[in-house]
């Protein structure tokens, strides 16, 4: 029997679930984590294959079995939260889960990440140039630690504290091994294959979208698109944050999430 996911829990209140991109791990979260804590109790989670759950991976690593195996760690009603490749997993549960999902954020993420080129029907869809991740796949078969530092570099890139956030991230993220070469790859093809644009205008719960403007991964030319699927969503663009806004303006994205929280999601 595959063994639950370990997740980690700090404070009392409404469960907010914090959920980690591509290639890091929930230690990311921890600086936003502990301010959050006088207010919500936060959980922090592991993809399978990731952090603490590095031993803990699954056969088939697809959007569903990763939401079904979070949704049965947490197992009580929460507020899912959700970076980058972990918006993917939080709208899906959200979608899947309404009786488990009391609202949904997502930061620097999209529901689609590679970009769409127009055609009759559709107009153009911003996202990832799809050389731009045949690039890292092919990358983690030579060295998977250079292909880590390369996306954390451009996670980083636009930021006017470069330097000083690819440091945070590093110390933060470093505190745990890094994933094989197969959990990288599995999770990156998340990212180049999944779909949920159908899914937006589906979801009924309150919908908060984050992204930073000068973020090159979700550029910022896709955010009136997503405006048109999720309508009764709420966005907020952070002006000069690139990919990492709780880490590059921690203060301003705390403020921002901290009040949307507390003016949409009810005590239980």
């Amino acid at each position: 029997m595959a063994q639950t996911l370990q997740i980690t829990s700090l404070g009392q209140g409404i469960p907010l679930v914090l959920i980690h991109g591509w290639g890091l791990n929930s230690g990311v979260w921890q600086p936003l984590a502990k301010r959050l804590a006088d207010s919500f109790k936060v959980i922090t989670v592991d993809l399978p294959g990731y952090g603490l759950n590095i031993e803990n991976t699954i056969d088939d690593y697809s959007l569903g079995n990763i939401s079904d195996k979070i949704i049965e760690a947490v197992n009580e009603p929460a507020v899912y939260l959700g970076w980058s490749l972990g918006g993917l997993v939080a709208t899906d549960i959200a979608k899947r889960y309404q009786n488990k999902a009391l609202a949904l954020i997502t930061v620097a993420s999209s529901p689609c990440f590679v970009e769409q080129k127009p055609t009759k029907e559709q107009p153009t869809w911003f996202g990832i140039k799809p050389p731009l991740l045949n690039a890292f796949h092919h990358q983690l078969a030579k060295d998977t630690k250079k292909t880590i530092d390369g996306f954390l570099k451009i996670q980083a890139m636009g930021s006017p504290h470069i330097r000083q956030n690819l440091k945070e991230i590093k110390t933060l993220i470093f505190q745990y091994d890094m994933p094989n070469r197969q959990t990288l790859d599995d999770s990156l093809a998340l990212l180049e294959n999944v779909d949920l644009r159908s899914t937006l205008p589906l979801l009924v719960l309150p919908f908060l979208r984050l992204y930073g403007r000068l973020d090159s991964l979700i550029p910022k030319n896709v955010v009136p698109s997503v405006d048109q699927l999720a309508p009764s969503s709420e966005s907020y663009i952070f002006p000069q944050a690139s990919h990492a806004p709780f880490i590059s303006h921690a203060d301003d994205f705390f403020e921002v999430l901290q009040t949307w929280l507390m003016n949409n999601v009810k005590p239980l």
